[in-house]
């Protein structure tokens, strides 16, 4: 995740996205910085961007797309990919 801001996801261009994931980015690389060890960061996010969306959609919702992620994960969708600057 160093170097967020060369990065860039798969083909999402809402700004809003986009934004949000500046901000998850940018905190990621502060947490670096401070030491915290990147797998206990990505346990972290994974931990609250779930009870997020829990607490607004519901477990059964929620298990069904966690469900997908298997998929969508081999098709690359959450692979960061660095752009020509």
């Amino acid at each position: 995740m160093r170097q967020a801001r060369r990065l860039r996801t798969s083909s999402d261009d809402n700004p809003q996205k986009q934004a949000a994931l500046r901000y998850i980015l940018d905190a990621w690389e502060e947490a670096l910085h401070d030491g915290i060890e990147p797998e206990m960061l990505a346990n972290a996010a994974l931990f609250a961007a779930l009870a997020d969306l829990i607490s607004v959609f519901g477990e059964d919702a929620v298990a069904k797309m966690a469900g997908g992620l298997s998929r969508r994960i081999h098709h690359g969708e959450f692979t960061l990919k660095q752009t020509s600057q």
